[in-house]
């Protein structure tokens, strides 16, 4: 669906350019179309209202249905892409408006800006397709941000940092995956968690604790040797008793018993569940995201469980796999099993490359006003001025491009920040039953200042530097060869 969603985003955006491109005037001192405009202003409103109340509807850090909160994501994102369809006309309004405001500019800057403003039909497109560049890249830069903020707040470590973890392998096929760690790591002890292999109902009751996932039917806790406490705690010396449970906790608390809820048959209710009291102690983790109650395998075993290896385990203590030793074990294993490191948080970077592309359309954008030709009478006006060197026309091509840069990057960096602001409330809303709370995350205002002001300037210095003919081309076919020179000009030609 995300593909989907995307695609109709590039769609209405697509569909912005050539909005923008059929509300251009072809006259110089002819006005956007008021009806244009009305329609832009229109789309732009609905498409801020519909992001507006798929914001209201997801700023609850409830659980949300996933029908409903995809079915709120697509609206909001078809709200801004509508915004983005509404901004069309108004690129052409805002050159024009640039023309007439340019009488107290110098020379070179006074010459582009009536250029471009002169000539809309052509340069609407270029100056429309790096505002959508530049939306899409604040739009996404701001999103990554936030789902970054939450995803790492809601990151939850599955071993202890530097730890391997070998899981996901079927009972008989524990001992081949076993051999071939140990070919891998020749020497290294391998810490093995186990589970029980019969279901039925199992839950814990702790004193002044509370752990996750303890009261579900699904099996409790990590099952265990002494090796596998020591991996937890990090500690050689930790006590182990085959009789007594270990709640390994960050939390100051005093734990003297755990009392364990079990059947074998899922027919009977909580009521006649047989129960078990066990003594227990509580100890610090050897890292404080990892928090577990660990029961010894002597314990299951005497309630009538058979047990199965469930996970294999490095301790880090012992040796820190490397991403080499990672990939050997990986490979070695194939399918039958899935090898892990826990190296902690990774904050994904795949959007950089979706920014680097958008940013490099809204360049491109920039630049394509370079390639059109500048209209006879600008281009003798120009000449005169600098005497025909090739100097002046590089200026006149760096004011052309920066000044379209900015004009679209300006309109691209206010859509892209309503845009952003507002899908982030649907994008981190959580269709988890037990949802954790919003992060706060640093929006990122110094990337979208360093865009809004970077983008024209780099577009500037790029069409300043390209050869003249690329970016200034000569007369229009038809114009007569005389009308080309430094001196042909017409005495009401002005700067």
């Amino acid at each position: 669906m995300n593909e989907t969603i995307m695609g109709i985003f590039a769609a209405f955006a697509l569909s912005s350019v050539g909005f923008a491109a059929r509300s251009a005037p072809e006259g110089r001192h002819m006005s956007v179309p008021r009806l244009h405009l009305l329609w832009g202003a229109a789309l732009s409103m609905i498409g801020i209202g519909v992001m507006a109340f798929a914001a209201w509807s997801t700023r609850e850090d409830q659980h949300y249905d996933d029908f409903g909160w995809a079915m709120t994501t697509l609206a909001a994102m078809m709200g801004g892409a509508l915004l983005l369809l509404g901004q069309g006309p108004f690129v052409p309004w805002l050159l024009g408006i640039l023309g007439r405001r340019v009488v107290r500019l110098p020379p070179p800057l006074r010459m582009a800006a009536r250029d471009v403003a002169g000539h809309r039909a052509r340069t609407t497109p270029a100056v429309a397709t790096t505002m959508i560049a530049t939306a899409l890249a604040i739009t996404t830069t701001i999103i990554a941000t936030a789902t970054t903020a939450q995803s790492r707040a809601e990151y939850h470590p599955q071993a202890r940092p530097g730890a391997l973890l070998v899981d996901g392998f079927w009972t008989e096929e524990a001992a081949t995956v076993r051999a071939a760690i140990q070919r891998e790591l020749p020497g290294t002890p391998i810490v093995q968690s186990d589970r029980q292999r019969e279901r039925g109902h199992f839950g814990l009751d702790i004193e002044n604790v509370r752990l996750p996932d303890l009261e579900s039917v699904a099996p409790a806790g990590i099952i265990g040797d002494q090796a596998l406490l020591r991996y937890l705690t990090g500690d050689p010396s930790t006590p182990y008793d085959e009789d007594r449970a270990v709640v390994v906790t960050t939390k100051d608390v005093e734990v003297g018993k755990v009392t364990i809820h079990y059947d074998h048959d899922y027919s009977r209710n909580d009521e006649t569940l047989l129960t078990k009291t066990i003594p227990a102690v509580a100890v610090k983790p050897a890292d404080p995201l990892v928090e577990e109650l660990f029961l010894p395998a002597k314990v299951i075993r005497d309630l009538g469980y058979h047990l199965e290896p469930e996970k294999l385990i490095i301790d880090p203590s012992v040796h820190r796999t490397s991403a080499i030793e990672q990939e050997r074990i990986e490979r070695r294993l194939g399918e039958a099993a899935v090898a892990y490191v826990e190296r902690g948080f990774q904050a994904p970077t795949g959007w950089l490359v979706l920014v680097a592309v958008m940013v490099s359309v809204a360049l491109g954008g920039a630049l394509a006003m370079t390639l059109q030709a500048t209209g006879s009478r600008s281009r003798r006006a120009l000449l005169r001025a600098g005497g025909g060197s090739s100097a002046t026309l590089r200026l006149f091509a760096a004011c052309r491009a920066g000044l379209g840069a900015a004009c679209g990057t300006a309109m691209g960096a206010v859509a892209g920040c309503v845009i952003g602001l507002l899908l982030v409330w649907p994008l981190t809303a959580s269709i988890e039953w037990e949802p954790m709370p919003r992060v706060a995350f640093d929006t990122p205002w110094p990337s979208i200042a360093a865009l809004v002001i970077g983008l024209p300037v780099l577009a500037a210095v790029a069409a300043g530097l390209a050869p003249p003919r690329m970016t200034v081309r000569s007369a229009p076919p038809g114009e007569p060869p005389g009308r080309q020179g430094t001196h042909a000009h017409r005495p009401g030609d002005r700067l």
